[in-house]
């Protein structure tokens, strides 16, 4: 009887202990599979976490663009990592096949991929704002309301028709869910730290502040295709105001008919009364035409001495400009120019 006893006391030791082995498998498959298995897949490249989202929010984005395989042991290891109460906007890598814990810490930290923003060749504030969009968390519309915020311009010493050339075109690094006002607080900086000590001296002997300097650098961008000739421009500019006469910069007019289709500028786009017309006002206009590359500004600081007042495109369409020095000069550059256009049927 006590065999008998002994071996059903075994027995059930051993029945016990396969259960408590069993239930300890089952719990260390489900913390392997919560918290160490491959999980994210290879749908996206980034998460975006936005500004006003909270737990629920990433959850659902998560879900509905399948970034892991498995939401529900997702949520399960966010909630016990305490990610609900920390989340944090911002752009994150996603690596495929990456799990849960590694996932969770890079978003709980707040462990983003920075963002190179870069912007150049920009026309107008609404083209910038529209490329600032693209690349970071705000829409286009904030972004506008700051390049036409009058006091916020003040405060960083510009005016309204100015504001567009504290932006200097460059490679930032910026993080996604910048706001406008940290990125024109960051423009700022920006701008102080290309406008040092060599620049701003180089303007003031012109005669121009740094912002003169961006509005006529904004002109020479708009005449020059070809980065090489951009001194030899500013310098005939230069002259022509030394001389008080008028600038008459073609696109100064075709800014000021806000139609940047046309190809020949004719009388009748002329006699637009804008401003920014400087063939009916004498001096700078009171903004850039367009956003001004590093390479003009430069051009303009050091801009080619000679003794050039006009200039026309050249007939062979190569993108350079005759240079003249007389009125009679420029008159025979500017009839080879028309008759090449002529012959193109070139009429606007």
């Amino acid at each position: 009887m006590k065999k008998v006893k002994k071996g059903g006391l075994l027995k059930i030791i051993l029945a016990v202990s396969a259960a408590v082995v069993a239930v300890g498998c089952i719990i260390a498959f489900k913390y392997y599979r919560g918290f160490f298995a491959p999980n994210v897949t290879a749908n996206a490249e980034y998460l975006y976490i936005y500004s006003h989202w909270d737990f629920e929010d990433v959850i659902h984005n998560i879900g509905e663009l399948h970034l892991v395989d498995d939401t529900a042991t997702f949520r399960w290891a966010a909630k016990k990592m305490e990610y609900p109460g920390r989340v944090k906007p911002g752009k994150y890598k996603l690596d495929p096949g990456m799990n849960n814990r590694t996932l969770i810490n890079k978003l709980g930290g707040g462990f983003q991929e920075p963002v190179k923003l870069r912007f150049e060749n920009v026309r107008l504030k609404e083209n910038l704002a529209a490329v600032l969009a693209n690349q970071l968390e705000p829409d286009s519309i904030a972004f506008i309301n700051l390049l036409n915020n009058d006091s916020l311009a003040r405060s960083y010493g510009f005016d309204a028709e100015n504001f567009f050339s504290m932006f200097i075109p460059n490679t930032y690094e910026f993080y996604w869910n910048t706001s406008v006002d940290a990125f024109a607080k960051r423009m700022h900086e920006e701008y102080q730290k290309f406008w040092n000590k060599e620049r701003t001296e180089k303007a003031a002997n012109l005669n121009l502040t740094p912002q003169q300097v961006s509005v006529l650098a904004s002109i020479v961008k708009g005449e020059a295709l070809h980065t090489d000739e951009m001194p030899t421009i500013a310098g005939l500019y230069l002259n022509r105001l030394q001389k008080g006469m008028l600038l008459q910069a073609d696109p100064t007019v075709i800014f000021a008919n806000n139609d940047f289709t046309i190809r020949r500028v004719l009388y009748r786009h002329l006699r637009t009364d804008s401003p920014y017309n400087t063939y009916l006002y004498r001096g700078l206009p009171p903004g850039p035409i367009m956003m001004p590359s590093i390479s003009s500004i430069d051009a303009v600081l050091n801009y080619q001495q000679h003794n050039f007042l006009y200039m026309c495109a050249k007939e062979d369409f190569s993108g350079y400009h005759n240079f003249a020095v007389t009125q009679a000069e420029h008159n025979i550059n500017a009839r080879k120019f028309q008759q090449a256009l002529n012959e193109r049927n070139i009429k606007r």
